[in-house]
């Protein structure tokens, strides 16, 4: 998963922080926003979108549904509405598993 953790943890991350953090543009981030109900990022007074980490959860389970399983947007809708749990759990296991192999590769590299 290109998902890259946040250096710091803030309250609120800026659209440009996020989109850096998945590796997608800003749009992708827009799309996305209108057809998924719950993701919600607020707003400040100039409009600007604030993400939470509840934010960047729901966006790591979106994003692995979308780019990393290939599902569309109604598929991944679909999937959602079944069980999310069981796709959060998923993406979580993924997750933890990519970040093993990285691991794993990094003390290959240094033996």
């Amino acid at each position: 998963m290109p998902y890259k953790e946040p250096k710091i943890e803030k309250l609120f991350y800026s659209m440009g922080e996020v989109a850096d953090m998945f590796n997608i543009n800003a749009s992708t981030i827009r799309y996305w926003e209108k057809h998924f109900d719950h993701l919600k990022p607020r707003k400040n007074n100039k409009g600007n979108r604030q993400f939470t980490q509840k934010d960047l959860d729901d966006l790591k389970v979106i994003y692995h549904l979308l780019k990393e399983r290939g599902l569309t947007i109604k598929g991944a809708k679909s999937k959602l509405k079944q069980n999310k749990n069981d796709v959060v759990e998923n993406t979580e296991i993924v997750e933890r598993l990519q970040k093993i192999k990285s691991m794993l590769n990094e003390v290959k590299e240094n033996l």
